[in-house]
């Protein structure tokens, strides 16, 4: 595209170059310096002097006609300057006139013979043009004109050129029209010398005016077309601004220059509009036709400079924008590179609800900080679109950037957003563990709070199975099974920090549920044979320890001794004491002691209640039941944190006579 606009540049400062060499040559013509060097302002004394006229008179074949009217130092004048004058003079006619031949009127009426013999050797020995013809009018004393009679016919071959004596003006008139002399010789053309130096001082003053802001036109449009553009901001503005100064200045020079034009023309025109007669002679005609030529010239050259200047200003002004645009991208980019650093280093990983929300939050942060780089790129990248459909010499530079841009965009807004749905994610994993945690230790509490006491009648039985029920039916409408589905819906984004959590959590849940389930069967099992109730028994202080160590579980009374127990207490009423001693008290983490119960279904010894059991062994039955329930309970956690070798010396003791602690 650059190509495209220079090629067009150069284009116009070819149309440009050869609109100011047509105004060269022609003010060359006009100038004719190969011929006189002189302007007339250098030899403006000279011409003042008057000792010959180029009065614009024309001869019958259109000769241009040189007066050499009475002057009576012309003598005294200086070959130089008589040189200068007559060379000058030759010189303003056009080229065809001046190839016809020259006519030249030597008036000697009022001198002697010796001065125009004089005359006449002078013009011979320098005339510089092509001269056809030669009028002298003689001296008008008869003396002097017979002098000049007899000294013509004797020298008449030295002067080489084609001589006539004529008499009086009459004579004159012969040869040349009245309308093409002036007054002074009998004619009509109207002429005054003061202005035709005015005028002709005028003409090449406006010529060479025009000549010299043609040459700097040429010059400014050669430094433009070889200026190479700048690569930064600054100096493009700097260059922009130095150029149109500088084309404002030649602007007003050519104004200028056609201003003095048209001033020069209107006067060689009032001439002409003097008087009803009066007709502009063929030096004035000749005079206009070269002033509307040069203002025709300097109005084309005015256009094709525009025409240049245009262009360069165009590639001046996309080249500032150019650098704009880039500046703009570069600071854009680095912005937006950070922001994506930011984001790429910010974890999506949160091992807690708190953590996680102030992850979102910190994205959130970001994500509002972004915003106005992102609308600013986007911005950016829009004028980036907008400068390519005006037709941007660099389209090839400013359409990648503008892609890279919105790619830069959409990679932030996709990494946020992914960042965001994995947290999200994660926010929604982490609160359904935490519900699950709740239920989970707010189920343990239940259990542990459950006294033995309680289920020692059918009514208390009955009740702490409801309890038990109506916290299992919680399970079901807080959907706690739902964090198995979210794990699994989830497990692709999720880090293994949180499925790892979320599966310990779902074991746990896992075997808080087992607790219940064998808590529920237990309760409507002892609710369901319940007949009489119970008498609490006081546990025996050394039974119930603190916390009872898995290595070292005590061991369980032998079956043997147990019925021997059995027996001697069916004779003999037991003391409180003494069945707090088969007992099993259990104590969970908030120092809670809790009785639990099993029957033989569960896993333990199976007794059937008969119906002659005394009172006594029935309670002692019931203590061995709550003792095995206490332990299986106690087994069912047991076996998350201890080894299956010690789980098996366990298994081999019995459950009787444990003390658990509860680690929920």
């Amino acid at each position: 595209m650059l190509c495209r606009l220079e090629e067009e540049e150069e284009m116009s400062l070819l149309e440009l170059q050869q609109r100011v060499d047509c105004i060269i040559t022609h003010v060359d013509e006009i100038m004719q310096q190969e011929i006189r060097p002189l302007l007339a302002v250098d030899i403006i004394e000279q011409l003042h002097r008057q000792f010959a006229l180029l009065s614009g008179g024309r001869g019958k074949d259109g000769s241009p006609i040189i007066t050499f009217p009475e002057f009576s130092g012309f003598n005294e004048v200086s070959d130089e300057d008589f040189v200068n004058v007559v060379t000058y003079l030759t010189s303003i006619p056009s080229m065809d006139a001046a190839s016809i031949g020259f006519i030249i009127i030597l008036d000697r009426r009022k001198d002697k013979w010796n001065s125009a013999i004089t005359s006449l050797a002078r013009i011979a020995g320098s005339f510089p043009g092509n001269l056809q013809l030669v009028l002298v009018l003689k001296p008008s004393r008869l003396l002097q004109r017979a002098i000049a009679d007899v000294s013509m016919r004797l020298h008449r071959d030295d002067f080489k050129m084609k001589i006539v004596m004529l008499n009086s003006l009459s004579d004159l008139h012969a040869y040349i029209d009245k309308g093409q002399l002036t007054c002074d010789l009998g004619g009509t053309l109207d002429y005054c010398h003061s202005q035709w130096i005015h005028h002709r001082t005028a003409i090449e003053n406006f010529a060479l005016t025009v000549k010299s802001t043609a040459q700097m036109l040429q010059q400014f449009g050669t430094d433009l077309a070889e200026t190479e553009l700048p690569n930064d901001v600054q100096c493009t503005k700097d260059l922009l601004v130095s150029h149109t100064k500088k084309h404002d200045k030649l602007k007003d020079e050519l104004k200028l220059a056609i201003k003095q034009g048209h001033t020069l023309l209107s006067c060689i025109k009032d001439q002409a509009s003097k008087t009803e007669s009066r007709v502009l002679n063929p030096d004035e005609v000749e005079n206009q036709t070269t002033v509307e030529r040069l203002l025709a010239q300097l109005d084309e050259t005015e256009n094709a400079f525009e025409q240049f200047w245009s262009r360069h200003h165009l590639k001046l002004e996309q080249c500032l924008q150019l650098r704009h645009f880039e500046h703009d991208f570069r600071e854009v980019k680095v912005s937006l590179d950070g922001l994506t650093e930011t984001l790429l280093g910010l974890s999506d990983t949160g091992d807690c609800v708190a953590r996680v929300e102030h992850l979102l939050g910190d994205l959130k942060t970001l994500e509002d900080k972004a915003k106005e780089s992102l609308e600013k790129a986007q911005l950016h990248a829009q004028h980036g679109d907008q400068l390519i459909q005006s037709n941007h010499y660099a389209v090839d530079s400013i359409r990648p950037k503008c892609v890279e841009l919105r790619r830069i965009c959409d990679d932030f807004s996709n990494e946020a957003k992914k960042k965001r749905d994995i947290l999200s994610k994660s926010l929604e994993i982490h609160k359904r563990i935490d519900e699950v945690n709740q239920w989970c230790e707010s189920g343990v509490y239940l259990l542990a709070s459950q006294a033995v006491d309680r289920c020692q009648t059918q009514e208390g039985a009955e009740a702490a199975l409801q309890d038990i029920e109506r916290y299992m039916n919680t399970a079901k409408e807080q959907q706690l099974s739902h964090l198995k589905d979210l794990s699994n819906q989830y497990e692709i984004v999720l880090s293994e920090l949180v499925k790892s959590k979320a599966q310990t959590t779902l074991k746990r849940l896992d075997d808080v549920q087992e607790m219940f389930e064998k808590r529920h069967s237990s309760l409507k099992k002892l609710s369901a044979k319940q007949t009489r109730p119970v008498q609490p028994v006081a546990p025996r202080p050394e039974s119930s320890p603190k916390r009872a160590s898995p290595k070292t579980p005590h061991h369980p009374v032998p079956t043997s001794n147990r019925k021997a127990t059995e027996n001697s207490s069916a004779s003999k009423q037991p003391s409180d004491a003494e069945l707090a001693k088969k007992k099993n008290i259990r104590k969970a983490k908030g120092g809670i002691k809790i009785e639990v119960m099993h029957e033989g279904g569960q896993g333990g010894s199976s007794h059937v209640l008969m119906n002659n059991e005394t009172e006594e062994s029935l309670s002692n039955r019931r203590s061995h039941i709550m003792n095995e329930l206490s332990y299986y309970e106690w087994r069912s956690q047991y076996t998350t944190s201890e080894t299956r070798e010690d789980l098996a010396t366990l298994d081999t003791q019995g459950p009787s006579e444990l003390s658990v602690e509860l680690k929920y």
